[in-house]
């Protein structure tokens, strides 16, 4: 990442503002922040964990049954571990708080993906306190992505030392689960001008050598950190080389596109292609134009537990094609 863009973002950190510390913690204690994705009947839907776990006991909530599927996942994302301001003063707190409901599941994922914003300023010390605490997580692996806050300091190369390893370039891969081929992207490793995500020549033509030899039928997921598609432009929240990405992608019959960066869920289907940004597990950002800038957003405490969340997706084999739905974490009062 470029020294300027390093400061400007520095300097953007230290100008945050929120809510306090008592306020956020009462708000959190149950709310937790995740998503969960189920692929059932051939339809993936989005369920906030929140609505799904009983606020007292921590368990699914009586008589609450979900759909049978061949495997799930869970989504998590920006955890920013290392930020202290305001608008979260407890965010390895908020983080546990996801991983509790994650445990509390009925049936553990088969893995979790984190879409990026591991860290907040990318430190030794915060990725091995993400790492402490996601020891704990019920889960088969947990797949990473870099997002920008990684890459601060020394271009990504703590987090490639840690979580890099077996990927292709600057930490790109793929791999297969249940019939459903997965890719996972990094478009933060050099940013354009204005903040908007680049794929890069060396990424695009390995996507086109991965993709060439799968049937249009496979169902394809692909994770990201900043949106694959044009949210905010004027914010960066964009990828400058997205479409020759998308196009690589349209002639398969179902493809789900996860990000996260934007710190609120957003959908869009465009043809063949749906695309889902997810919550952070940190603090939630203004929604696009809303805010002169976007950051850290200071909202009352009661209003918190609609703005974070986590996604779990359940699978199972069917030849009809993919659709998210969203559901808010827990419904505003």
């Amino acid at each position: 990442m470029k020294k300027a863009k390093h400061d400007n973002l520095i300097s953007a950190i230290e100008s945050e503002d929120g809510i306090d510390r008592a306020g956020f913690i009462k708000c959190m204690a149950w709310a937790g922040t995740g998503v969960l994705w189920m692929l059932a009947g051939g339809t993936m839907k989005s369920y906030g964990m929140s609505q799904l776990l009983d606020k007292g006991t921590g368990q699914l909530k009586p008589g609450l049954v979900l759909p049978r599927a061949d495997f799930s996942f869970v989504q998590i994302s920006d955890s920013h571990i290392g930020f202290n301001k305001p608008a979260n003063p407890d965010v390895l707190g908020t983080l546990q708080a996801t991983i509790d409901k994650i445990n509390a599941m009925s049936s553990a994922p088969s893995f979790v993906l984190h879409t990026g914003d591991l860290s907040h300023l990318a430190q030794k010390e915060e990725f091995d306190t993400l790492d402490q605490a996601l020891k704990s997580v019920k889960s088969e692996r947990i797949f990473y992505i870099p997002g920008e806050h990684d890459m601060l300091n020394d271009n990504g190369k703590s987090y490639m030392e840690r979580y890099g390893k077996g990927t292709k370039g600057q930490g790109w891969y793929s791999f297969d689960k249940g019939g459903v081929h997965f890719i996972g992207l990094n478009n933060v490793y050099d940013t354009s001008e204005g903040g908007l995500g680049t794929l890069g020549t060396e990424q695009l033509a390995w996507l086109a050598d991965d993709l060439k030899g799968l049937s249009n039928s496979t169902p394809i997921v692909v994770f990201a950190h900043i949106p694959l598609w044009a949210v905010y432009p004027q914010w960066g929240w964009g990828t400058r080389d997205s479409e020759q990405a998308l196009t690589l992608l349209k002639r398969f019959g179902s493809v789900s596109v996860l990000n996260g960066h934007i710190h609120q869920t957003m959908l869009k289907v465009e043809g063949n292609i749906t695309f889902h940004t997810a919550t952070s597990t940190a603090f939630p950002q203004p929604k696009p134009g809303a805010a002169p800038a976007p950051g850290p957003m200071k909202v009352p405490a009661e209003q918190l537990r609609t703005l974070l969340g986590l996604t779990q997706v359940n699978y199972q084999e069917h030849a009809s094609t993919l659709a998210i739905t969203d559901t808010p974490l827990i419904v505003a009062p």
